[in-house]
């Protein structure tokens, strides 16, 4: 439980955002909180959202004795806007992305976004999405799951892994749980292609982010954030592959590059953790941090 709440890049967080009291700053992935009571700690107030009810429930258990200086919203970041339109809030000092999976999702079997347990083919951050990964799994074309791995897993065995689904949907019927998906996929994939990672990571991260539209909705976010950072205010974004990463930096230059520059990026190069941090936290291994902050010009 207690990984959980270990906030990744912590530190290097609070150095850019630089948190004082009668400072706002948004948690655009408030998870189980750990970003936050850092932030609150230093006397700042947080708009902490996250599309995952029972997270934010968490989050809100945790945070509770800071009373006012916190909102809790239900939401997807993508609807930012309406958001802090909704709160009357039209500048804050400081936003933060801390995307991805988080630790207590991935240990709740049922919750079905693990390959290393057995549980439904879930993988919804909000449980109001109607759209499963079972539903994709199972009624999706072969070119169309082959287009997904690619795409999202960028999977080199993607055309494997949904031929093999689909024959085995004809051989054997519905493929129902996380188990047999992670045996299909092994059937396929070489053994020494799987020598770093599981030969189910890319596959399972690919149904993950089309079920819950991950990247659409982060290159919506940003482009909303923006418009609410304050002169100086600094955006973060942790991510944790490479589709997040490259959508970020580019994000990033496009928004330096106009005229008058919109931010100046603080990270020519993503910061990574430290070995020492990876350690203590091992979800940080693949930590990517960037950020800008705000210009005269925006």
């Amino acid at each position: 439980m207690e990984r959980m709440h270990t906030p990744v890049m912590a530190k290097d967080a609070l150095s850019f955002l630089d948190p004082k009291p009668g400072k706002i700053y948004i948690d655009c992935t408030i998870g189980a909180g750990g970003h936050s009571e850092t932030l609150l700690k230093l006397g700042s107030k947080v708009i902490g959202i996250d599309q995952d009810a029972e997270v934010l429930e968490i989050a809100r258990e945790r945070l509770s004795i800071y009373g006012d200086k916190i909102i809790f919203i239900h939401e997807n970041f993508r609807n930012l806007d309406s958001i802090l339109n909704e709160l009357n809030i039209q500048q804050v000092d400081g936003i933060i992305y801390d995307l991805g999976v988080s630790t207590y999702q991935l240990n709740k079997a049922e919750r079905g976004f693990s390959f290393q347990k057995d549980g439904p083919l879930d993988m919804r951050m909000d449980k109001e999405r109607k759209t499963k990964a079972y539903d994709l799994v199972n009624h999706l074309s072969e070119k169309e799951l082959s287009e997904i791995i690619w795409a999202y897993g960028e999977d080199k065995w993607a055309k494997r892994i949904a031929k093999q689904i689909i024959f085995f949907r004809q051989k054997e019927g519905s493929i129902s749980t996380t188990s047999k998906l992670v045996k299909i996929i092994k059937t396929v994939v070489p053994k020494k292609s799987s020598i770093k990672i599981h030969p189910a990571t890319r596959t399972f991260q690919a149904f993950r982010i089309a079920v819950n539209n991950e990247l659409s909705s982060l290159e919506k976010s940003l482009e909303k954030a923006k418009s609410f950072l304050s002169k100086d205010g600094k955006i973060i974004v942790i991510s944790f592959h490479s589709l997040e990463d490259r959508i970020v930096k580019n994000k990033f230059k496009e928004w330096e590059k106009m005229h008058p520059p919109l931010v100046k990026v603080l990270s020519k190069k993503p910061f990574i953790p430290t070995l020492e941090e990876i350690k203590i936290n091992p979800r940080a291994r693949s930590a990517k941090f960037r950020v800008a902050q705000k210009s005269i010009g925006g």
